[in-house]
């Protein structure tokens, strides 16, 4: 094999783990980050925050592997995806699931490194993460079911750090599925119209003309558990700030999906990235 051919691989496989764009990385890591400083009160153990931040990377790559071939029959009719590796005949479906299994390999590698508990738990992330893509042909709520996948990360990194699960920690993992939920239906609003054609289920189907005031409830009940957390935690004045900007930021999202033209509510989802940082920022300055 020429190098021409190994570079040309290596650069299709990279596409196919979307490293090439990490917003979505960012948007899985921030929940990962609010965990670890509750849960470490602000000073979380070097190892496991080496590990969750590695983690999340490296699964965030296996998911969108196995999305993508999970989809491979439904991309090369969508607009936004058309041209994605499998759908663009650029990597073959076998080989996707080699490059699901090797990075999955990775990562449970990296979870071996952590108590037996997180161990435990690690089976679950991975069959959420492996059974998402296909819930989007058997229920009207695949974007629930990825913020339970999503939010995965929140009681595994309590387990690593406390070797339990507090009650915080469920409040949390509650916030971050419910706002996974927002975010993905913005996204799913994108490829409304492909999806009616071609049968996909999404919440942003589901919900119909009341996508937008569904989402504001559920952005509203968002703060509202993140208010409760502070509360349980004793955070102070920059952690409710951070909070603060947050709910203007949701409120812009709202702006941007009000006529729900598809270039805005991708917008509207790109800025949910922000929501996870200002409230991490809020976390971090608070706790020092």
């Amino acid at each position: 094999m020429n190098k021409a051919f190994l570079a040309d691989r290596a650069k299709q496989y990279w596409l196919l783990a979307r490293f090439d764009k990490p917003i979505g990385i960012l948007i899985l890591l921030w929940p990962a980050l609010w965990a670890l400083w509750v849960a470490g009160d602000g000073r979380p153990d070097l190892l496991v925050f080496t590990v969750i931040c590695l983690g999340v990377v490296i699964m965030r790559a296996a998911g969108c592997v196995i999305n993508d071939y999970a989809d491979r029959e439904f991309d090369p009719h969508v607009e936004r995806t058309k041209q994605r590796p499998i759908a663009a005949g650029k990597v073959s479906p076998k080989e996707a699931l080699i490059l699901f299994t090797v990075l999955c390999l990775i990562a449970f590698g990296l979870v071996l490194l952590l108590n037996v508990f997180t161990l435990v738990l690690s089976f679950g992330g991975l069959f959420l993460a492996a059974s998402y893509p296909f819930m989007k042909r058997y229920t009207n709520l695949p974007q629930a079911y990825l913020g339970i996948a999503f939010g995965w990360a929140v009681p595994m990194t309590f387990a690593a750090q406390l070797n339990n699960i507090p009650l915080v920690a469920w409040i949390m993992y509650l916030a971050v599925l419910l706002w996974a939920l927002v975010y993905d239906t913005m996204y799913a609003m994108v490829d409304k119209e492909d999806d009616l054609k071609i049968g996909v289920k999404s919440t942003a189907i589901l919900f119909g003309d009341k996508d937008r005031e569904i989402m504001a409830a559920l952005q509203v009940i968002i703060l509202s558990l993140l208010v409760i957390i502070g509360d349980m935690q004793q955070l102070g004045i920059a952690y409710y700030l951070g909070l603060s900007i947050a709910a203007g930021l949701s409120m812009y999202q709202q702006k941007l999906i009000f006529h729900r033209n598809r270039a805005d509510c991708f917008k509207a989802f790109l800025n949910s990235n922000w929501f996870g940082l200002v409230v991490f920022l809020g976390l971090l300055v608070d706790y020092i």
